[in-house]
């Protein structure tokens, strides 16, 4: 009865820990997570920084698993390559150590221990979440919690394997793990996979070793495992990604198994030549300094040859086609990371911008050739510009608001303008094909000097998107302005050219009905000419925001 008591303790103060950490790694992402994913606006291709950015994220965020899903999201996304994954991988294992230690203070001394201080945090972390307005406060109450509840479960399942620190099925047990190095990395690995955190898998060894129960031996394999089963996130997370994006948590997953075969060997060796430190007990702190110089030691080894891990990771994920995957850069996990996000956007909004292009070149060819094939083309394209206005409103509607500069609040509004004009560009280029296809039907033709006309203004309105696209992808002012100087052409065409189409119809030169196709064609190009216009001044107005004020063509 009383070792089903202490099953039961142990569960509970397991269950107390890990939503202790929780708790704790939410309150810190809230009051810094707009902080941490800035600094990896600092992200370079220099690896050293990644690999300080990426301990520092992690160390704040207590979670590698996090940084390292964030690392794969920013590379399906395209803003992060694999070189400068790598150095934030290497460091987010080292960021991971923080838990380690914090979990080890218990044996620093009798005023570091949970049960003298879990109360106390309990109880600030409660009074500011119950009677203070501000959200800053709000966090800061949460992370108190969270380590409150954290240091509380520890000392549940401390108190629960206490009373069994001299039974003889641990020692065996530890030994029989400790002759099997393979036996023990399993553990450790399985242990994590489960609770997906090696922070969490690391305190529950660490909790056995504050009484007594864990021998060196069993615990640097353990420990060796749970660095690899903390992979396991990331490889469910990089499902559905791009080749690049499940590369990089390949690249996780081989860092921590090369340095597992490295430092297990080592151990191995080292226990064989000195079979007595194998049997020696180890305790919380013992296994913070190791879980620490493990990751250290392993990025400073593997450091040299991150161009090594990215090339064997090319080679272990083949290049696969993403052509079925419209939208590649949106991804979820950066949502709530302005600058990352905005990114994404601006380069889905460039992929659906080469479309709508598409479409105005194909129309003219339409206009031109009578072919039936072109027609079918600008309709599947259609089909995919609505899938990106419809998929990237809905994005770009996710942001939250408040917590984005007033320049990024800007780019917000104007890149859901920008995606509702792209979206009109091409329904009037289907609009073109479907009335000439018609007019080609009932067997009626245009004139030759419409068709000359027809040209003119169409390659002059497509002339327009294209300043004003180079404009958006590049922020250039000149590409904006050049797209305006179009604008006017066109406007002064459609003019010349209603002038020219009735003389042809006086002459008779034309037909009533191609006629009224001629007219409508001419003025669905200059709407295309006016929504291009509207993404150049969009990009004007987010330049000079006080020089250029916001009108836009409807």
């Amino acid at each position: 009865m009383e070792l089903v008591k202490s099953i039961l303790v142990f569960i509970g103060g397991l269950g107390m820990f890990l939503y202790g950490m929780h708790v704790m790694a939410e309150g810190l992402q809230k009051s810094a997570g707009a902080k941490t994913k800035k600094m990896m606006g600092y992200l370079t291709n220099h690896r050293l920084m990644g690999v300080l950015i990426g301990a520092l994220v992690t160390a704040i965020i207590q979670s590698s698993s996090a940084t390292t899903v964030m690392v794969v999201g920013f590379v399906n996304a395209g803003i992060l390559n694999l070189v400068q994954a790598v150095g934030v991988i290497m460091g987010a294992n080292i960021g991971t150590t923080m838990t380690a230690w914090l979990v080890s203070m218990s044996e620093w001394g009798d005023l570091l221990k949970p049960d003298t201080f879990a109360p106390l945090l309990l109880g600030v972390g409660a009074f500011l979440i119950l009677f203070t307005k501000k959200d800053g406060k709000h966090n800061a109450g949460s992370i108190l919690i969270g380590f409150g509840i954290l240091f509380t479960g520890l000392s549940s399942m401390s108190a629960s394997v206490a009373p069994y620190a001299d039974a003889p099925i641990f020692s065996q047990a530890f030994t029989i793990i400790g002759s099997n190095p393979l036996l023990g990395i399993l553990v450790g690995l399985v242990v994590t996979g489960i609770i997906q955190s090696s922070s969490a898998s690391m305190g529950i060894l660490q909790t056995l070793a504050m009484n007594g129960l864990v021998n060196w031996g069993s615990a640097v394999f353990i420990a060796l495992g749970q660095n690899i089963g903390t992979c396991v996130t990331a490889m469910i997370s990089s499902a559905g990604t791009n080749a690049n994006a499940k590369r990089a948590a390949v690249i996780h997953l081989l860092f921590n198994v090369i340095g597992a075969i490295i430092f297990g060997t080592i151990g191995y060796v080292i226990f064989l030549v000195y079979p007595n430190w194998a049997h020696m007990e180890v305790n919380s702190v013992h296994l913070a300094v190791f879980h620490t110089v493990f990751n250290v030691l392993n990025t400073i080894l593997l450091f040299p040859f991150a161009g090594v891990l990215v090339k064997l990771s090319e080679r272990l994920v083949k290049d696969h086609d993403d052509t079925e995957r419209l939208l590649v850069h949106l991804d979820e996990r950066i949502s709530e990371a302005p600058a990352f996000a905005l990114e994404s956007v601006k380069k889905e909004i460039e992929r659906m911008g080469k479309l709508a292009y598409e479409n105005i070149r194909l129309s003219i060819q339409m206009v031109q050739d009578k072919n039936k094939d072109v027609r079918e083309q600008i309709h599947k394209n259609e089909a995919k510009v609505n899938v990106f206005e419809k998929k990237l409103v809905e994005y770009l509607i996710t942001f939250d608001m408040t917590a984005l500069t007033l320049d990024q609040q800007r780019q917000v509004k104007n890149l859901l303008y920008t995606i509702s004009d792209l979206e009109r560009i091409s329904d009037h280029c289907e609009d073109v094909a479907g009335m000439c296809d018609d007019l080609y039907r009932n067997g009626d033709d245009f004139s030759i000097g419409a068709y000359e006309d027809l040209k003119e203004i169409g390659e002059c309105s497509a002339q327009t998107l294209f300043y004003a696209l180079d404009a958006r992808k590049y922020q250039k002012e000149l590409s904006s302005e050049q797209a305006l100087q179009c604008e006017e052409q066109v406007d002064a065409l459609e003019v010349s050219l209603r002038e020219k189409h009735m003389r042809r119809l006086t002459e008779k030169k034309c037909n009533l009905e191609s006629g009224v196709v001629f007219l409508d064609v001419i003025e669905n190009y200059e709407r295309i000419s006016d929504h291009a216009t509207n993404i150049a001044k969009y990009v004007l107005h987010e330049l000079e925001p006080v020089q250029y004020c916001m009108f836009r063509e409807i």
